[in-house]
Order: C-alpha cells, then sequence, then structure tokens
C-alpha cells in the first residue's frame, strides 16, 4: 500500500511535529516501508504498491490510549451527583463508594458481561483513531475477578482490530473484606493473584495505586518486588490527591511510567528524567474532580520528561472515551502545546508501553496510522466534540 500526497505529522524529523507537507508512505504488510517527501518517493513503490491517493490529508500516526479501566461491571453516575453535591473523592471513596463499589457489580458480571460492556467502549475509541489500548485490572480485588478481567482484555483483539496491553492493578484499594489490612490484602490476594495472572500470560506490565486511599509506598514496594522476579515492567498511579512518594519510587523501580502526578514535584521531574520514565497526564479525572492542582508541566518541560496523554477511561472519576477530548483538555487544562498533546497520544504513550515500534511515520514502526480530514495537526486538539476521522489503519489494513 502507497499513500500519496498527504500531510505527514510523522515525530520522526526536527521540523514541529515531524511535519511532511506532500509526503508519502509506503507500507507491507503491518511495516512501514518509507516514510518522505513525494519529491523523494524511491520509482520502485511507484509500480509495486496500490495506491491511495489522500489528497492533502494528515496523517499521523495511530492514536495510542496508555491508561484505561476499560473492563467493569455498572456504572457510577450517583456518585457524579454527590460530587455536584460537594462530596470529595475522598469522602465518596470512606463511605463505600468509588472503587469498591464499581468492586462489587464486576464481580457480580460475567466474562460475556464484562466483554460486551468494554467492546461498546472500544468502538468509540476505534471510531477516533485509536490503534493500541492499555487495559488494567483492579476492580476484581479477588483472585477470581482480577483474572477474569484481564481474560476479557486479551479476548477485545478477537473480536475488534486493535492491539491491547494489559496491566495487574491488583494494588489498586483494598476490599471491604480486608478493611483495615491493606498489608494482609497484598500478601493474601494481591501477590497471588499477579502470579496467577502472569503464569496464564495475562500480564504486560504491573501497576498500582499509591495514595491515602489505597496503598503506601512500601506497600506498592513489595508487588513491585514481585513483578521484577517476574520480569515484569512497572507503572503507578502517583501522586494524585496527595504527595506520598509514588512518582520517587516509580522511579526507583525505573518503571514505564507515573500517572495523574498532579502532586508531583521539581524533585520528582528530575528523578523521572534520569529513570526515563513517562509522565502519563490524566485530564479527565482532574476534570471530574473538580481538581484545582495541574500536574508540574513546566518542571517536566525542564528535565525532559515525556508526557504521554490518556484518558482514564473508568466508570468513576473519568468516564471518557475520547481521546481527541483528551487532548482538547490537555490543552485547556495543563496548558500544554497542540504538538504535546499529540505526541503526548502517539510517541510519548506508546513510550508509556514500552512498545519501540509505535508512535511515529518512519521506516520499521508498525502501519498503525489514522487519516484525518483537517488541514493541520493542531485542529485535532483546537476542536471539541467533532471527530474528523477519515480512516484508521491498523497493522497495515484499512
Amino acid at each position: 500500500m502507497l499513500l500519496t500526497h498527504a500531510r505527514l505529522a510523522s515525530f520522526a524529523t526536527s521540523a514541529r511535529y515531524g511535519l511532511i507537507e506532500d509526503g508519502a508512505v509506503a507500507c507491507d504488510g503491518d511495516r512501514i516501508l518509507w516514510a518522505g517527501p513525494m519529491a523523494e518517493l524511491p520509482g520502485r513503490f511507484r509500480d509495486s504498491c496500490e495506491m491511495r491517493d489522500l489528497e492533502g490529508r494528515l496523517v499521523t500516526p495511530g492514536l495510542i490510549d496508555c491508561h484505561t479501566h476499560l473492563v467493569f461491571g455498572g456504572h457510577r453516575a450517583r456518585e457524579f451527583e454527590m460530587r455536584l453535591d460537594g462530596a470529595s473523592y475522598e469522602e465518596i471513596a470512606r463511605a463505600g463508594g468509588g472503587i469498591v463499589s464499581t468492586v462489587a457489580a464486576t464481580r457480580a458480571a460475567s466474562e460475556e458481561e464484562l466483554l460486551h460492556g468494554a467492546l461498546r467502549r472500544v468502538d468509540a475509541m476505534l471510531a477516533e483513531g485509536v490503534t493500541v489500548i492499555e487495559v488494567k485490572s483492579g476492580y476484581g480485588l479477588d483472585i477470581e475477578t482480577e483474572l477474569r478481567m484481564l481474560r476479557v482484555a486479551r479476548a477485545i483483539p478477537t473480536h475488534r482490530d486493535v492491539t491491547v496491553r494489559t496491566s495487574f492493578l491488583g494494588a489498586h484499594a483494598v476490599p471491604p473484606e480486608f478493611h483495615g489490612d491493606a498489608d494482609g490484602y497484598i500478601g493474601t490476594v494481591a501477590l497471588p493473584a499477579l502470579r496467577a495472572a502472569h503464569a496464564e500470560g495475562l500480564v504486560d506490565a504491573v501497576d498500582g495505586f499509591c495514595e491515602g486511599i489505597a496503598f503506601d509506598a512500601s506497600q506498592i514496594a513489595r508487588v513491585f518486588d514481585e513483578a521484577r522476579v517476574l520480569g515484569l515492567a512497572t507503572k503507578l498511579h502517583a501522586e494524585q490527591l496527595s504527595h506520598l512518594g509514588g512518582t520517587a519510587l516509580a522511579a526507583e523501580y525505573g518503571a514505564l511510567s507515573a500517572d495523574h502526578v498532579e502532586y508531583a514535584t521539581e524533585t520528582d521531574a528530575r528523578a523521572l528524567a534520569r529513570a526515563g520514565s513517562v509522565a502519563v497526564l490524566l485530564p479527565g479525572a482532574f476534570y471530574t474532580l473538580h481538581e484545582t492542582q495541574p500536574p508540574p508541566v513546566a518542571a517536566f518541560r525542564r528535565h525532559g520528561v515525556p508526557m504521554a496523554l490518556a484518558s482514564d477511561c473508568n466508570p468513576g472519576s473519568s468516564p471518557l472515551v475520547s481521546l481527541l477530548m483528551t487532548m482538547n483538555m490537555g490543552c485547556t487544562l495543563f496548558r500544554l502545546t497542540p504538538e504535546e498533546a499529540l505526541a503526548g497520544v502517539t510517541t510519548h504513550a506508546a513510550r508509556a508501553l514500552g512498545l519501540t515500534d509505535r508512535g511515529r511515520i518512519a521506516a520499521g514502526q508498525r502501519a498503525d496510522l489514522a487519516i484525518w480530514d483537517v488541514e493541520h495537526p493542531s485542529e485535532l486538539a483546537y476542536r471539541i466534540g467533532y471527530n474528523p476521522l477519515s480512516a484508521r489503519i491498523h497493522g497495515g489494513r484499512g
């Protein structure tokens, strides 16, 4: 396949957006063979490829949602009303709402019910050019349901043309049956569930929630130590509601990413830079929870910390399935530039998942592409509630 006469936001050159005017992309199977200006297109591709004239449309890497809780039962619309009446996230959680309410609904749901709900959300994401989705467990908080969630996540690509990466999030919250005994829950449920999930081939990375309403850094360290033994990468929900040292812990373990990070500091930014970790910003949760302290974007810029953006799709704090809206929120709420926002859902999102062959338009990269009816890449973050996707290509198909 040869895509011709396109604007390429390649993120593979020194230009803003890696922009190539009047460009072309040659693909063979699921790989990009060549990308560059039409004037430099090797003749062999004109003769051997099926040509598609894009008539000036924009081509970007396929979008990547690198932080979602896509598999869950039930909904939490009542909590939305409670927040509007003034209840905080922590007050709702301590009153039996929040994560534990979704746990009850998820435990009661079958694999078929969980998959049906997840696919509806996946379809909305694919319609906006998403080609890779990260999916976490963490709404089971028992061994059986954690495994069921991960099996559903692994099943998504058999029903939809999309890549899924899974993260084990057993250390998400303390379930009611372990109230007041977070250490006991880690040893009795979280670690055995992680081992079982790994043995079944269900895990790509290990995550946790380091927060006052969840687990402290020493408890997360126990989970991360097990991840090291199993040879699994780590990620962490850190510094969302307070500063408990989660970002420093993520950096210490060389985590792929530290996510949320509203309360991260300059020191945390330096630590992430040294570790090569990505800061994943989640404006949907910031917006939904009416938060007022944004993440330290300026510090991340100063220290060269890559910033990804993700939907944080979940039933409580971010019932959001739109990466296009996420980009707009990242610019409006966190003052990212449109270029940073687009890099955040392509290049840096790939890095946050440990994927080195996605997120750019260049030879050797996977042929995951999104084609847009826009004149300039900044339009993708600028518009609100508007989807200009013309076509989505996943693994050279589309």
